[in-house]
């Protein structure tokens, strides 16, 4: 049995998770004079495209042209390619996949070997992402500090392939375990595609955030074309708990008034939210601000009047009714003889 492999290493000693994306449209987004876009990316603290506009030197971020495209794209610690930011603590990364073409000989043509390594304060997020592996004649694993998962995709006739399958016919899915801060993916063939009766004769590996991928039968060729996907990685401020932290006021991240310091539910260290009734970024001092409920219908459930309040709203009735059970979100007309 002749067997082939690569490697993909995805250091990422990393940290938190949350909610996906966060609107930050209508917010200072960056520290006073600093840019807080990158082409159609948006920059906010503590992430910046200078030492003085970022944290530390692990939310430095290069905004730069590269040679394929013309748009100016955002990059973390100058190589890992970053589609977008979220002060609800992740961001998402366009990481390569890996592949390994055979000739109908058997003979290697083509194989991709990437690497990522990612800075402190993040983790491979444990539940937007998967190991996936799509192929007709290979397996791998993908394994860390403490655990090794295995994945096996291979192919019986083209009419046996169910769409978003996670089974192994043709991809083979599985989940990345909690608190990931390494990587290492190894993708093997057992006959180099020479017993597999399918047009294609490639295999692929990757980690891809779990809602960007669905695999089709095209897939099996169809990767050929592509050359990066989505991953979801959470970030988070330091190593030390809330209570640690809010001991030095000077290195202490939530600045704003209006913010509170949580911790993540993957990764260690903490990270900031503005309080409720509040929306912004909390990583500046007047980040946070008061949200107008009366505003939005689907904010308050006001049947009669809406009066906005800082951080809260206050319901109340016309003049000729009343309140229910004294619940000012119900009002009835007096029943007046």
């Amino acid at each position: 049995m002749a067997i082939n492999k690569f490697m993909i290493l995805v250091l990422l000693p990393i940290i938190f998770s949350s909610k996906s994306v966060v609107s930050i449209s209508n917010f200072p987004l960056a520290k006073p004079h600093c840019r807080e876009h990158c082409g159609n990316i948006p920059i906010p603290y503590p992430f910046g495209l200078t030492e003085e506009c970022s944290l530390n030197k692990y939310f430095l971020i290069t905004c730069k042209n590269t040679s394929r495209s013309h748009r100016l794209q955002a990059y973390l610690m100058n190589s890992i390619h970053i589609s977008n930011i979220s002060l609800d603590g992740q961001i998402r990364v366009l990481q390569e996949i890996a592949h390994d073409c055979y000739a109908p000989d058997g003979t290697s043509v083509s194989r991709k070997i990437p690497l990522i390594s990612l800075p402190h304060h993040y983790n491979v997020n444990s539940t937007a992402n998967m190991f996936t592996i799509v192929g007709c004649d290979n397996y791998g694993f993908v394994s860390g500090s403490s655990f090794l998962i295995d994945c096996i995709a291979t192919c019986g006739t083209e009419d046996n392939f169910l769409e978003g399958a996670r089974v192994e016919m043709g991809c083979c899915q599985r989940p990345i375990p909690i608190e990931t801060s390494s990587l290492e993916v190894r993708l093997y063939t057992s006959d180099n595609y020479t017993k597999v009766n399918h047009s294609s004769k490639c295999g692929y590996a990757f980690v891809v955030e779990d809602s960007a991928f669905r695999f089709s039968p095209e897939n099996l060729t169809s990767l050929r074309n592509v050359k990066k996907l989505p991953v979801v990685v959470d970030w988070g401020i330091m190593n030390d708990s809330c209570l640690e932290a809010q001991r030095n006021s000077n290195s202490y991240a939530c600045k704003s008034s209006n913010s509170d310091c949580h911790y993540p539910s993957n990764g260690f260290g903490y990270r900031c939210l503005c309080k409720e009734g509040y929306e912004g970024n909390p990583y500046l001092p007047h980040g946070c601000q008061d949200i107008d409920e009366c505003k939005d219908p689907s904010l308050h459930n006001c049947k009669g009047y809406c009066e906005n309040k800082e951080g809260s709203y206050k319901c109340s009735c016309p003049k000729g009714n009343f309140t229910r059970d004294h619940s000012p979100d119900v009002c009835s007309l007096l029943d007046i003889l």
